[in-house]
């Protein structure tokens, strides 16, 4: 049998912190499955899937918070796996325009008050060539589910992207 750990890793970024993480969960047995790593402000941060041989899971949770010694913070969470709604489907959402506070909030709460869950979310602040401003850039998967429609949402966004002064697409992943 395996145990399922995540890891929440942050640390100041320098050279051989995946490699540490790595080193430690071979040595234990264990897969890596998924992760989502970046320097964000400097900082390393990252999630990781892990799958390990359940006698060895203990062995590496201590294996791996001994590297805060090293400055790198690391919580460890078994994994518990959740019932996934047949009925519910996955829709991508883009959404680009001048940056400026609220917009993840006012976003977030229109999806969250429809019982839409967001699967995976990247941000991104870059220089706008004409506008000369900067220009908030962000994409997310979503969780809907069967009883929420796509048209429905689809226009609460747009007109939530009117107030907020932004583009938004609401599209299935493969774009069709």
């Amino acid at each position: 049998m395996t145990t399922s750990l995540i890891l929440n890793v942050i640390g100041p970024d320098r050279p051989g912190l995946v490699n540490a993480i790595a080193d430690r969960a071979s040595a234990c047995g264990a897969n890596w499955l998924e992760s989502r790593l970046a320097n964000l402000a400097g900082q390393f941060a990252g999630i990781i899937h892990l799958q390990v041989p359940d006698e060895h899971a203990d062995v590496l949770t201590q294996a791996l918070q001994a590297l805060e010694t090293q400055g790198l913070r690391i919580a460890v969470t078994r994994a518990q796996s959740a019932a996934a709604d047949p009925a519910a489907r996955t829709l991508q959402l883009d959404l680009v325009g001048q940056d400026h506070p609220g917009i993840v909030k006012e976003i977030s709460h229109v999806l969250f008050s429809r019982g839409i869950s967001i699967d995976e979310l990247a941000t991104e602040c870059v220089e706008g060539s004409m506008s000369g401003g900067t220009l908030f850039h962000a994409t997310a998967r979503l969780h809907v589910p069967a009883s929420v429609s796509t048209e429905s949402l689809r226009e609460t966004l747009e007109s939530l992207a009117d107030d907020l002064m932004v583009d938004v697409e609401l599209d299935s992943p493969s774009g069709a």
